[in-house]
This record gives C-alpha cells, structure tokens and sequence, in this order.
C-alpha cells in the first residue's frame, strides 16, 4: 500500500490532506503533537480533529511525534521506506507574534524540522513526493512597498499595476523587514528548493496566503477568517490590529488547496515554487468580513481598532497563482471568500 506522511495531521491542512489520501486508498500516517494548544491554548487545542480522523478512518495511523526529534520520525522512514510516495509537511509554528516571545522554538519547529524530514526522505525515500507548506511571509514586507490607494473599506493598487492580478514568485524576499516566522519559514523554503534543485528530490514550495475551512482551530495569534468568524459570532466583538482594518487578504479553502497537491503530486516537479491563495476569485480586507458577517447574520459586531500593526504584516496581498494553473490546468476554484464565510458561519453555534 503506498503511503502518504503528513506532518500536522490535525491542523486545518493536516487534517484535510488525511481525508483526502485516506479516502485515495493511502495508508496515511500522521505526525501532529498538539503543539498548537501550547502556542494558542484551548481555542488551539486540535484533539477533537484528531479523534474525528480516528474514528473515521481504519487506514489512518496517528503519532504523537514532535517534528524537532529527528530519531522518533527516523522511525517512521524506516518502517515504510519506499512505501512512502508522498509527504505533506504542514506542521509549522504559524505565529507572527509567539515567534517573536520564543524565537527558539519558532525556528527549530520551523527550519530544523523541515530539514529533518528533508535528510530522511533523501535516505529512505528519494522518490516521495516531498510537498512543503510555505507562506506568502517570505517576502516580508516587500508587498508593503506597492503604491498602494485608500479606499473606504480596503487598500487597492492600480487597474494597470503588473501585481493587479496578483502577486507572483517573482517579487524578491530581500530588502526588507520579515518577522521572526518569515525567517525561519523563508530558511525551511530555500531548504526545500535545495533539495529539489541540487539533491533532486520531487519537491514544491507552496507559499499560501491565507488558508481557511471549518476544521481550523482558529486562534486570536493565528487563523485569520476562522477567529474573525468565531469571535465576532460567539463574543459579538473583533479586535483589528493596525491598518484601519482595511489590509487585504486573500482567502484560500483548505479543499481548494488539497486538490493542488494531488496535481502536483500526480505530476510531480523539482524544487518548484508556487503562490498560492484565493487570488482575485477570493480576498476580502478586514472590515469587508466583518461586514459581510454582519449581512449574513444579523449580529451587531463591536470593532475595536489599534493602531499599531504587527510587524512584517502585509497591507495588501492577493496571490497570483498563473504560474500553477500553467503547470496544473485541471485545477479549479471552487470556494469565493463569500462561499468560505457562509461555511465557517454554519460551523458554529452561536
């Protein structure tokens, strides 16, 4: 039975990349220690996906392994070898801010663990599809650095500007100021490259913008779309950090970027990278959700704005993802920011 390892099995892409292979015919073996709880606490805590993955799924394996130990997940590469075909490596210290408190731990999880898996699959299993999940914060703030126009509920850049559409891989990650976890995410990419460019393994880099969906345990530090809705919801307020609200994000099904996988991993490629998001088909800024919440529900939402920004943070990100769709035709967006919003709304019991 072919085997799929996937690192971060019971976050949002984790978990939605288990269902998917698991439901292919994989045996599917899943590495998650619920590091997130220590990061975000209870709103982080993701037993609750991994007992729903337990329990729907005979073919799923689940082990309590931290990515940093390199000999317990050495374990895992010996037991399967080359019955590994595929690795999705989605585990990852996802925060701006806790990286900041703990640099440490941000980098270890983050770069060492990358490259832990990196030398195990050059050993054990040199033809798996390796499949990294990168971040649009490798470019640091450069995008900040776009013309970018105020308008009343968002920042918008011009009709005729070569980043309308998006922006593409290759806007440079240098000259510019990064957070701690855009430097240990930009360390485990480049890694990832290398080991596709140099050591030839079938590797991609994919640098998401905002990825969401109903089985993420969105926190206040972490999981854009996904706290928004529960908070505003459930607390009938929002905390806006910096920017007026009107920074833009593009938004991302975890759905929609599962299917990318199994393009890439049906024809693979060496060392690629891919920016990857809702694009045009799917952004919002902040105010712009909230009010759509709003709409939706009927719930009046208290917005508390602060004026100051995280650092590295992006005023105005929309992917472009021609470079992918070139690569991959067959694949299609199915989910708008609307269609993702109505969909967390209905997740939750407020």
């Amino acid at each position: 039975m072919s085997v799929a390892l996937i690192t971060g099995s019971s976050g949002l892409v984790g978990s939605e990349s288990v269902n998917f292979f698991a439901r292919k015919g994989f045996k599917v073996v899943g590495v998650d220690n619920n590091f997130r709880k220590l990061f975000f606490g209870v709103d982080g805590d993701t037993n609750w996906v991994k007992k729903n993955l337990i329990s729907k799924f005979k073919n799923y394996e689940h082990l309590n392994y931290d990515i940093r130990n390199f000999f317990k997940l050495e374990k895992i590469f010996k037991k399967y070898k080359k019955n590994i075909k595929l690795i999705i490596h989605s585990a990852a210290q996802p925060s701006h801010d806790w990286a900041k408190i703990s640099p440490n731990i941000d980098f270890e999880v983050n770069a060492k663990g990358t490259l832990n898996l990196l030398r195990l699959t050059s050993k054990f299993c040199p033809e798996a599809t390796f499949i990294f999940m990168s971040t649009n914060k490798v470019y640091g703030d450069n995008p900040n650095k776009l013309k970018l126009i105020e308008k009343k509920t968002r920042y918008e850049i011009k009709n005729d500007h070569k980043y309308f559409k998006g922006i593409d891989e290759k806007m440079s990650i240098d000259n510019n100021v990064h957070s701690f976890f855009g430097v240990s995410k930009s360390y485990a990419d480049l890694l990832v490259q290398e080991y596709g460019k140099n050591i030839g393994l079938k590797t991609a880099c994919f640098r998401a913008g905002c990825i969401t969906g109903p089985n993420h345990s969105g926190a206040k530090l972490h999981g854009f779309l996904s706290y928004l809705v529960k908070s505003s919801l459930i607390k009938k307020r929002y905390s806006i950090i910096g920017y007026k609200g009107k920074q833009v994000r593009d938004n991302i099904h975890s759905s929609d970027l599962i299917e990318c996988f199994w393009e890439f991993f049906k024809k693979p490629r060496r060392g690629e990278v891919y920016n990857t998001g809702g694009g045009r088909f799917s952004n919002c800024s902040i105010i712009e959700a909230l009010n759509f919440i709003q709409e939706e529900t009927g719930v009046e939402i208290k917005k508390k704005i602060s004026k100051k920004n995280r650092v590295g943070d992006h005023i105005w990100y929309i992917s472009n993802m021609k470079k992918f769709k070139n690569h991959f035709p067959k694949w299609k967006q199915k989910y708008s920011t609307q269609k993702i919003i109505r969909e967390l709304i209905s997740s939750i019991n407020f």
